[in-house]
């Protein structure tokens, strides 16, 4: 049987939102957090943007059409709000066959590209309704590129 799961730190929290052009100041001005370069994310239909603080990191996501997941799961909710939490593993691969191997439902069997580094999700099912996103540590650093 593969080892347990063991996530590391948390790497991030991430918010949808309808337009990060209009959500950054908030985050930017009031909290006084530093914002990153937008990325475009194609091929996950979403825009994003780290912002960082002393121990925080924050991620906008912003939808970049009407069809996507994330488009449906904010026009569901009707403004912004939490999106999910990522969590920072070791091993990606060796996670996610453990993980299938215990039945837990993913959403991503394999990791993929993520806007800094390779990722994986697991399904809200399978956490009592939180997105839970994974990331690889060996991965950090490496900028997407579309």
């Amino acid at each position: 049987m593969i080892p347990a799961a063991r996530p590391g730190e948390l790497h991030h929290v991430a918010v949808v939102v309808p337009s990060i052009a209009d959500s950054l100041p908030f985050y930017r001005d009031t909290l006084h957090m530093r914002p990153g370069p937008i990325r475009e994310l194609p091929e996950q239909l979403v825009r994003a943007v780290f912002l960082t603080a002393p121990n925080a990191r924050v991620e906008l996501i912003e939808p970049t059409d009407t069809e996507s997941g994330v488009a449906r799961f904010l026009a569901e909710r009707g403004k912004g709000t939490l999106h999910h939490l990522c969590y920072v593993v070791d091993d990606l691969r060796t996670t996610l066959a453990g993980l299938a191997q215990r039945g837990v439902e993913l959403i991503d069997r394999e990791p993929r590209r993520g806007a800094e580094g390779d990722v994986a999700f697991l399904h809200p099912r399978a956490s009592g309704g939180v997105l839970v996103e994974l990331i690889d540590r060996a991965s950090l650093g490496r900028p997407h590129t579309s």
